[in-house]
């Protein structure tokens, strides 16, 4: 109909309003359109700008991957490299220092009046504390470079104790204190080695800051452990010395009071976390001032219970007993030791033949008209040779197993199973000469 026949006014505006709100609806549907088209464009740009920060960030990863990736390797060969150093520092440190001990024991032999032996002992008093110092260090190192490999084994208590009161015993009668051991036939799980030495420095620094009454070592059943208690009369810890009397060169001032001679280097109990550390084995301690210090030391049992027999310990012989003309074949490349070694064995009447490689060991042979009685040998010899090597190479030269030692400043356990594999004895530098003749003696009985 068109409008001009249109007459009724109400009509009119309805029809005005019904096409107003069409227009309406149709610009808010193309409003909602475009708002959605330009919601999906700012979606699209965040997706875009978010995937762009993501491949950012992956690159950096990689990069950071590729340095962590050199910094590891950097780190591993820095660590191979100090590892070696601490194999050579073994050897090469220790060298002038044994020569300094085998020297100065020669050079007891002959004094003849009160003041040089005094003088001699003062001088071998030093060399021992320099000697343990560098020791002490040594582990530290080593420990601290991850170079230690505790090799765990069933490990019986009794005879580890038994060892231990031998050490200890002449210390504290000399010092008036009572030392006990509880007996017991427990069995743990440990490295040998290191399990006596972490015990060995506890004992020591008790028995060093005790002054009156004395030192107990037991142990107690915990479930699936052994606690092994360290128990001392001496001059206690306080609380605010707790954590420090772990850390290196600390020896706090009631503990200078309570050893006025001052023998401790500081270094014991932080060896001591050090290698229970390596063993994984927890030690804890309680301590009251002037009352005395409880070390406990947790340590997992063995399955199995048994009681090893502690082997006899070897006496020492009277001087000279056993080496009167004894041929001696001695194997060593460093001048000042083989020399100093040499100066000690002939004032033992020993006969010596000297060589510093295996070449010049077999040399020094002739014709097996002269046949050593025992072959003394350094493991590092001139020219890459080891002692080990040149032990076999002798034997098989004169058909026959020589008795032989070999004396080494290397602590590692590749020369340990060095020596057990070509069966001899080993002994490490620096050497004391009483356990050397006395050793010398046993192998030539």
């Amino acid at each position: 109909m068109p409008i001009r026949d249109v007459h009724d006014i109400e009509r009119l505006k309805k029809i005005n309003e019904a096409l107003i709100s069409r227009v309406e609806r149709s610009m808010d549907q193309q409003g909602n359109a475009f708002s959605l088209f330009q919601t999906a464009i700012n979606l699209e740009n965040r997706v875009r700008s978010r995937t762009e920060e993501l491949r950012a960030t992956l690159r950096r990863l990689e990069v950071s991957n590729v340095d962590l990736v050199a910094a590891k390797e950097n780190a591993e060969r820095a660590n191979l490299s100090k590892t070696r150093f601490l194999a050579a520092a073994s050897h090469d440190i220790l060298q002038p220092l044994n020569a300094a001990h085998l020297t100065v024991s020669a050079l007891a032999e002959v004094q003849t009046t009160e003041e040089g032996r005094k003088l001699v002992q003062q001088v071998e008093r030093s060399l021992e504390t320099m000697e343990e110092l560098l020791r002490i260090l040594l582990d530290i190192s080593k420990l601290d470079a991850g170079v230690v490999q505790p090799e765990i084994t069933d490990v019986a208590l009794e005879p580890l104790f038994a060892s231990l009161k031998s050490d200890f015993q002449p210390v504290t009668d000399q010092k008036g204190l009572k030392l006990r051991f509880r007996a017991t036939n427990a069995v743990v799980r440990s490295d040998r080695t290191l399990l006596r030495r972490i015990l060995q420095n506890i004992i020591s620094n008790a028995i060093r800051y005790t002054r009156t009454g004395g030192v107990l070592v037991g142990i107690r059943h915990r479930r699936r452990t052994v606690r092994i208690d360290v128990v001392d009369t001496g001059c206690g810890i306080p609380e605010d010395e707790y954590e420090a009397i772990f850390e290196e060169f600390h020896r706090a001032p009631q503990a200078a009071e309570a050893d006025p001679a001052g023998g401790g280097l500081g270094l014991g109990l932080s060896i001591v976390r050090r290698m229970a550390s390596a063993l994984g084995h927890p030690i804890t301690f309680t301590s009251v001032v002037g009352r005395g210090t409880i070390f406990h030391l947790d340590v997992p049992a063995a399955k199995t219970a048994f009681v090893e027999t502690p082997a006899a310990p070897v006496e020492e012989r009277p001087r000279g007993y056993g080496l009167f003309d004894t041929k001696v074949l001695l194997i060593e490349d460093e001048p000042d030791v083989q020399d100093a070694m040499t100066v000690l064995l002939e004032r033992w009447q020993c006969t010596v033949r000297s060589a510093a490689s295996t070449i010049q060991a077999v040399e020094a042979l002739g014709d097996t008209a002269w046949i050593p009685d025992i072959v003394i040998a350094d493991q590092h010899l001139e020219g890459g040779d080891l002692g080990s090597v040149t032990i076999a190479a002798v034997r098989d030269y004169l058909k026959r197993d020589v008795p032989a030692l070999i004396v080494t400043g290397d602590t590692s356990e590749t020369v340990a199973q060095a020596a057990r594999d070509a069966g001899v004895e080993l002994m490490r530098k620096p050497l004391k000469p009483a356990q050397l003749r006395a050793l010398l003696a046993h192998l030539l009985a």
